[in-house]
């Protein structure tokens, strides 16, 4: 283990630079710019302290995002991304003044490793294609939620002056609001006015434009024409025209919000389909494409991130707690976790049930009085911890040996 520690206390504009020694001697601090001359002042001051490429300098830093930290993960260096709050309460062990600066939090920064380095996981070692399918999975993730967003403030906009819009594209067996057919007629049409204007003929080639729908063009025609024609209550028409104008702002933003996540769900899969780990990943029941990259992007290609698999199912929030105290033990689900991989695994285990194997599972367990919910949850733990293994012998999913049929005991 080494016997100097850094700490950086990251901002925006600066960052500050603590070197502490194994008896906590502070041995240097330093301020640097957020920038590459700074950062080569950092490694000129790791380099005096006997940094070197066999034996790197473990850093702990507040963030695990950033440049800074992404240069020195290309250092292959142990990096720590302390949280901010745990660092707080370090903060106090050292003083109870509540006296604080930057210099200061650098200096708690690297003790912590010194003391208490063993408490602390260091960020995993992914590979370069693990970290961009991370990035792309994550960010196609945050596309699909700013979809929604935008099809929630038009969907409470034309509720309030478009009701036949509503009734057209919005509820079941109805395309939606963000589906090509919907989009194109309502920027046709933005009132309730145009919308009763629009002829068959108009309304043919609006929606040949578009996405072909299910049904016959003809059918759909005289469907849209039946809604927008029939009798509704109006605003004042200067004050119509004026929600239309909104309306047209709102739909432009869903087409770009839409755009997006067509952009982003083909290069997540470009890349996720380019990894080593996709075979493996995509041969368990209920991941696709593009669920098993959100996968992957939150439990990384590093085969030693995890102990075990109840390290991973820990992550997930797929492993319960237990807090006993006196006689009182009660068992409750894990709400601190990755809420990304656990919002994919609750669809993962959700899809899986098309398959005989984790559909059984599902039935003995709701069987024995678990909710829905609880059940689906033992059932992303059982999964999770097939993939663990997989993945650790490079070995595809096998259904006859992830789910064994329980043997029934004969008096």
């Amino acid at each position: 283990m080494s016997a100097i520690f850094c700490g950086i206390d990251w901002a925006e504009g600066h960052h500050d630079i603590a070197l502490v020694d194994g008896d906590g001697a502070q041995l240097a601090k330093l301020r640097i710019s957020d920038d590459s001359a700074g950062f080569h002042a950092l490694m000129e001051l790791l380099a005096r302290h006997g940094d070197t490429a066999e034996a790197p300098i473990p850093v702990a830093i507040e963030t695990p995002r950033g440049l800074l930290v992404a240069c020195l993960r290309a250092t292959s260096r142990e990096i720590y991304a302390i949280n901010s709050l745990a660092a707080a309460r370090y903060r106090d062990r050292g003083s109870v003044s509540r006296a604080k600066s930057d210099a200061a939090d650098a200096r708690v920064l690297a003790n912590i490793l010194r003391t208490d380095r063993h408490a602390h996981r260091p960020l995993p070692a992914d590979s370069e294609a693990g970290q961009s399918v991370a990035v792309l999975a994550r960010a196609h993730q945050d596309a699909i939620w700013d979809r929604q967003q935008m099809i929630n403030r038009l969907r409470s906009h034309l509720r309030e002056y478009y009701p036949a819009a509503l009734a057209a594209f919005q509820g079941p067996g109805k395309p939606g609001l963000d589906s090509p057919r919907a989009r194109m007629v309502l920027a046709a049409a933005p009132t309730p006015i145009d919308a009763a204007g629009l002829t068959r003929s108009q309304l043919r080639a609006l929606l040949k434009r578009a996405a072909r729908p299910r049904c016959s063009i003809e059918a759909e025609v005289e469907r849209l024409r039946d809604i927008f024609c029939a009798d509704y209550l109006h605003h004042l028409p200067q004050v119509e025209q004026a929600m239309g104008h909104q309306a047209l702002a709102l739909i432009q933003q869903l087409d770009a919000a839409c755009n997006s996540v067509d952009q982003l769900a083909a290069a997540t899969e470009d890349a996720f389909l380019a990894h080593p780990d996709a075979e493996i990943i995509t041969s368990f029941p209920g991941l696709s494409v593009l669920s098993g990259a959100r996968v992957l992007a939150e439990i990384g290609d590093d085969r030693g991130r995890f102990a075990d698999t109840r390290a991973m199912k820990a992550y997930a929030g797929a492993a319960p707690v237990t807090r006993a105290s006196g006689r009182s033990r009660v068992v409750v689900a894990r709400t601190v976790k990755n809420q990304r991989l656990a919002s994919a695994g609750h669809m993962w285990a959700f899809a899986a049930l098309r398959s005989a194997g984790p559909r059984a599972h599902y039935d003995r367990r709701r069987d024995g009085g678990e909710r829905h919910t609880a059940a689906l949850r033992n059932l992303f733990n059982k999964l999770l911890g097939c993939l663990y293994r997989c993945l650790q012998a490079g070995t595809l999913y096998d259904p006859e040996h992830a789910f064994v049929s329980p043997v029934t005991l004969v008096a």
